[in-house]
């Protein structure tokens, strides 16, 4: 069961890794009138994610498992589509506000999976993940005028 839930936090890293990237990116790359509010919030989103993103890897280390450290293992156990982008500030809303939304279902799964073993610690890191990300997506979905 250890090795089933380290794969599955593996995953879950993974995306959390990609969705740092790409608000990093964004935050480097927004425009427009909404500059200086989405650039400041989308810096406390990537500052945030990068500590919770050592805390994932040193879990699955602590279940006695390697946890995938490069680009290739990372982007090959994404779900989430490595390769999309958005040209315009509302287009960088919504895909973080996606990427947040699914980061958040992944950690509700592995807190499932949790459960059923009894590993309280993951399930705990789960659980501060996804209040994270469920308040993230309130935030970008706060940005976005529809």
């Amino acid at each position: 069961m250890r090795e089933k839930l380290a794969l599955a936090l593996g995953g879950v890293l993974a995306d959390a890794y990609v969705l740092l990237v790409r608000t990093h990116g964004f935050h480097w790359n927004v425009r427009g009138p909404q500059f200086p509010g989405l650039h400041a919030l989308f810096e406390t989103h990537f500052q945030e994610l990068f500590p919770a993103i050592d805390e994932m890897a040193e879990r699955i280390r602590a279940l006695g498992y390697f946890a995938q450290c490069t680009m290739g293992d990372l982007t090959e156990r994404a779900s989430l589509d490595v390769g999309a982008t958005a040209d315009d500030a509302d287009g960088k809303v919504r895909r973080l506000l996606q990427d947040n939304e699914a980061v958040g279902r992944a950690c509700r799964e592995v807190a499932e999976l949790c459960d059923e073993v009894g590993d309280t610690a993951t399930e705990d890191l789960m659980n501060a993940r996804m209040t994270a990300h469920d308040k993230n997506a309130w935030m970008l979905r706060a940005c976005l005028a529809d």
